[in-house]
């Protein structure tokens, strides 16, 4: 399967970003991709209040990318806002094309480095996987880089392929970070990990400088079972098409069956 890593700068504009996002799709889908991954907030970026910007999965803007992957004939995942209880957001993936209609909320959020996601986002509950050409692919978003358990989840639910919409936040060793982790889940799950952020939006800075907001610092990868870098970017916006392959996946669990060979499973030993 192809599957096209759309690297974007978010603005705090939706439909700025919507027609952004209609572009990477396009392109993503003239690569042969069967499946284009957007960053974490693609509707809008950090730094600004989501409760006005937020809209339900039936929403004009979700609708909006649903016409860009059915024009596109492609599976599109792409980080949105939508209304949660208590006048929060939940962070939230759609999920939508040929066959697929399904979303997932981020379940680990981002209180880090003086960051508290919590305060205005809702935490979701559910595993999250769909189905593309055959092929079973696990939602995260983000923080949820941080969690090896969801992504073993993942593979336990049949999935060989993970993604991972992103808005990492830049700081003193955060891009070192970001590649050890997103390597060390697709070698955890044994799983090729598909990690799209945000792009810098300032490309020039210096990853290694705090912004108040965690806006993206771009460098997004495939990676394969093995934990080997198949594609990635750089700092600045762009798209990169790659294929995975699922029985590339089998082969790796056959030689490495860390899935197996697990022991600890839900706090004890099996």
């Amino acid at each position: 399967m192809r599957i096209a890593l759309c690297q974007m700068t978010s603005t705090d504009n939706p439909w700025q970003n919507l027609v952004l996002l209609t572009e990477h799709v396009r392109r993503a889908a003239d690569d042969g991709a069967r499946l284009a991954v957007l960053p974490e907030a693609a509707m809008c970026r950090f730094g600004v209040p989501l409760g006005p910007v937020a809209q339900p999965l039936d929403g004009p803007w979700a609708d909006g990318v649903r016409g860009a992957a059915q024009t596109a004939g492609i599976t599109v995942v792409a980080g949105m806002f939508t209304p949660a209880p208590g006048g929060r957001v939940a962070n939230t993936l759609l999920a939508t094309g040929p066959g697929v209609a399904d979303s997932y909320d981020k379940i680990h959020l981002y209180d880090a480095f003086g960051f508290r996601e919590s305060e205005t986002v809702a935490a979701g509950d559910r595993v999250v996987t769909i189905d593309v050409d055959d092929v079973r692919v696990g939602l995260a978003t983000c923080y949820d880089l941080r969690f090896p358990e969801l992504f073993r989840a993942h593979a336990d639910a049949g999935a060989t392929v993970s993604v991972l919409p992103a808005s990492w936040g830049a700081g003193p060793g955060k891009r070192d970070q970001w590649e050890l982790l997103v390597r060390a889940r697709a070698l955890d799950a044994t799983v090729w990990l598909a990690a799209v952020g945000q792009s810098a939006p300032d490309p020039a800075a210096d990853s290694e400088h705090p912004t108040k907001a965690p806006t993206g610092i771009g460098h997004s990868m495939l990676v394969a079972p093995d934990g080997t870098v198949r594609a990635r970017l750089g700092a600045e916006p762009g798209t990169v098409t790659a294929t995975v392959d699922a029985a590339e996946t089998i082969r790796v669990r056959r030689a490495v069956a860390v899935l197996d060979n697990r022991r600890l499973r839900d706090g004890g030993i099996a």
